[in-house]
């Protein structure tokens, strides 16, 4: 974890808010499971569990998107930020706390 956490960037849900209300296109990037993405997710977040990552995302993510990844708490996240760089995606960021922060910071979810 802390080899790929010193690989990545990492940031804070209220950072990604900061980034979202000053009208940045982000993508976000759920790499949870699919029941956990059913209980709750953020609006318009794309769906590719970790699992999956390397098989199905180029099919669904161009390499030039301003990615946010996250996950349940920001474990998995961070594993999947450091694969996307290493496929080519060059603007990547894992959220840290996971699904779990952005709710406690007041993001929207559904």
């Amino acid at each position: 974890m802390a080899e790929a956490k010193a690989r990545i960037k990492e940031v804070t849900p209220r950072q990604v808010l900061e980034r979202q209300q000053s009208g940045e296109a982000i993508t976000f990037l759920d790499v949870r499971d699919l029941h956990e993405v059913s209980a709750a997710k953020i609006p318009g977040a794309l769906h590719v569990s970790r699992g999956n990552l390397e098989t199905k995302i180029e099919a669904q993510l161009p390499r030039e998107a301003h990615v946010i990844v996250y996950c349940a708490n920001g474990n998995r996240s961070v594993f999947a930020a450091d694969l996307l760089q290493q496929m080519g995606y060059s603007d990547v960021a894992s959220m840290s706390s996971g699904i779990r922060g952005w709710s406690d910071a007041g993001g929207e979810v559904e």
